[in-house]
């Protein structure tokens, strides 16, 4: 039971200070004020928390100011500080940090991947490793554009240009057209998912599995539906790139092609 009425006075708009701040350690069980969902937190990113009730239900609640109740009293959950490494610094790529760096001057050389959320991705975990090689990324806004890109680029040995390409599977579109690249100096290489989303861990995000979208209906909108998130596809997109914080987070299949990449266009002719 709480202690008087939590609603009586207008708790949600305190004085400043009178909120505490709390860290939404795992197993934390905190109370969301509005609904009324009681459970243990299981994940917490930059915007949301994620809590598990008793019966293995879980909700997903933005990082609101003074939305929870800790043991009847009103809190703002905030994220866990990490803790301070130990030893050699490490990039989210799990390169050794090179320390001061000053971003060299960009080379001609580029790589180019579908979308800005592969794009964001790949700035999350390789952006340092990116900066020290001085390679810049860019997209292509769709597969189809890929021809037209390269012809504008004119590659040669040290000028080359590396892609990523989703759904890079036999008999795809995105195929089709790979194969139709046939410069020495351009490598297409991608990973098997329908889309970036895709290659972040399950795991990660705290779900048993990515959900099957039945043909014909939107693959992100099919998603969001399934997985009972009740958000737009930006924002679903914001809380799964949170939930990215080290290359553990990702597939293998994206690790490795973005990998190979890096090292074709900063090989030495």
């Amino acid at each position: 039971m709480y202690e008087g009425d939590v609603l009586a006075s207008n708790w949600r708009r305190p004085g400043k200070g009178k909120i505490p701040k709390v860290p939404a350690e795992p197993d934390l069980v905190v109370e969301d004020a509005d609904s009324g969902f009681c459970g243990a937190v299981v994940a917490c990113d930059k915007e949301a928390v994620t809590l598990e009730d008793r019966f293995g239900k879980r909700r997903l609640f933005p990082l609101a100011p003074a939305a929870f109740l800790l043991e009847g009293k009103p809190v703002t959950l905030v994220r866990p500080t990490a803790p301070a490494p130990s030893g050699p610094r490490r990039s989210a790529s799990g390169s050794i940090t090179v320390e001061g760096l000053r971003a060299r001057v960009a080379r001609e050389s580029r790589i180019y991947v579908e979308g800005v959320h592969d794009a964001a991705l790949v700035e999350k975990i390789w952006g340092h490793d990116l900066r020290v090689e001085g390679v810049v990324v860019e997209y292509l806004e769709g597969v189809d554009h890929l021809p037209a890109i390269v012809a504008e680029f004119s590659p040669e040995p040290g000028r080359r240009l590396g892609v990523l390409v989703d759904h890079l599977v036999p008999g795809s579109k995105e195929s089709r057209i790979a194969a139709g690249i046939t410069s020495p100096d351009v490598l297409v290489v991608g990973h098997p998912f329908v889309d970036i989303w895709q290659a972040v861990k399950p795991s990660a995000l705290r779900i048993p599995a990515w959900p099957e979208v039945p043909r014909g209906v939107p693959w992100k909108e099919g998603v969001i539906a399934a997985l009972g998130w009740r958000v737009e596809p930006a924002d679903a997109w914001r809380r799964i790139l949170g939930a990215v914080t080290t290359y553990t987070d990702l597939e293998p299949e994206l690790l490795g092609r973005v990998e190979q990449l890096i090292d074709f266009v900063t090989e030495t002719p």
